[in-house]
């Protein structure tokens, strides 16, 4: 069988590339992507891998401008001559999952999430837009949920990175979902018993992972030290709020932002996320996480055992449920075997096993249909 695999634009290095790469590994393939900055991925695996880009690749300084030609993606994406290949495999976030297959081709989409932008996150979107930029926002918007509808239905089998996902995945689109849980590198992350007394939290500090709130949170708790780990639009207004027991790292290389991941007493984490790749490396390394009780962290901690959970993102959630963690005794290499679920071998595994089945039924019913 002939594979291609799609995906929505390969920019940098981060949880959605290194899932990629693991699909990669199954399956050495064509990558077709919108856009691919070779100056930010040079000397990793992309190097050596074919790779066709969309004519936005030909745009001046497309790396830093292409998320502004949002509107034009859906076009773009259904540009790829892909009826060569007999299954297409996605790993989509936002148009990857509208490639346009035949009849005769099988199309699995790998789904880290619907358009967030166009869909939950629609209103935190637009909250920073007025005027003539918020009507067309609101206009383009209505016209790329419409496409994703449609083009969800051109996809055969969907798999969700968790049942969260699988949950949006029915609401917005009217369709099932496999949950295959994406991998997390768990065996380069050592369980660490001696912790020291500071919380961590990490993250791309932008609106939505809520990392303003822990700190507000540490300010109220002046005797606990925070570290945070992070860069991004959100960090002047993190630094302001930082009060002497805040302590801001910028961004860290991963050896050591595993290192500090190992010492820290827990990790906090105030995000609703689709899955959470950090909370699971930071229990790999032995460490409870504190985390915001929705989205993916509901299935990758266990209240009271690996970690704890608030229920409101408020500076009073996250204090009490400190003051629960620290009630509590953790043992850190249970938590770390706990982890060890989520690692590279059962994901391959796992959407090896899915591709390969869903092959076989496809050829069957492929074959019945010409008798």
């Amino acid at each position: 069988m002939k594979t291609a695999l799609i995906y929505d634009w390969l920019v940098t290095v981060a949880g959605g590339e290194k899932t990629l790469q693991a699909v990669y590994e199954l399956f050495p393939s064509p990558i077709f992507t919108l856009l691919h900055d070779k100056k930010a991925l040079k000397g990793t695996l992309w190097d050596q891998t074919k790779i066709v880009t969309s004519s936005l690749q030909k745009l001046p300084f497309a790396s830093k401008i292409f998320r502004h030609c949002l509107p034009i993606f859906p076009r773009m994406i259904e540009q790829f001559d892909l009826k060569d290949y007999d299954i297409v495999l996605s790993c989509s976030h936002s148009v990857a999952k509208g490639a346009l297959t035949h009849a005769s081709q099988m199309h699995i989409c790998y789904c880290y999430t619907p358009m967030r932008y166009a869909w939950d996150l629609y209103w935190e979107y637009l909250k920073n837009l007025s005027g003539v930029k918020k009507r067309a926002a609101k206009w383009a918007l209505h016209r790329l949920r419409e496409w994703d509808f449609i083009s969800a239905q051109r996809v055969d089998h969907f798999i969700a990175i968790s049942s969260h996902v699988a949950r949006r995945i029915r609401k917005t689109y009217g369709r099932e979902a496999a949950v295959i849980y994406p991998p997390v590198a768990t065996h380069l992350i050592k369980a660490e018993e001696n912790k020291e007394e500071f919380f961590l939290t990490a993250s791309r500090l932008v609106s939505y992972k809520k990392v303003d709130l822990i700190v507000d949170a540490f300010g109220a708790m002046p005797d606990k030290k925070l570290v945070v780990v992070g860069e991004g639009p959100e960090m002047k207004s993190v630094k302001k709020k930082a009060k002497r027991n805040v302590e801001i790292l910028d961004y860290q290389e991963e050896n050591v932002l595993r290192e500090l991941m190992g010492k820290a007493k827990a990790l906090v984490f105030a995000a609703e996320e689709d899955f959470g790749i950090t909370p699971v490396e930071a229990q790999a390394a032995g460490t409870p996480v504190i985390a915001f009780g929705r989205g993916g962290a509901l299935e990758t901690v266990i209240h009271e055992i690996t970690g704890v959970f608030f229920n409101e993102q408020t500076v009073n959630g996250i204090v009490n449920a400190v003051k629960e963690f620290e009630r509590i005794t953790f043992n850190p290499y249970f938590i770390s075997e706990h982890a060890q679920k989520f690692n590279e071998m059962h994901f391959k595994s796992a959407f090896k096993k899915f591709v390969n089945e869903k092959w076989e039924a496809f050829c069957e019913d492929r074959n019945f249909s010409r008798r």
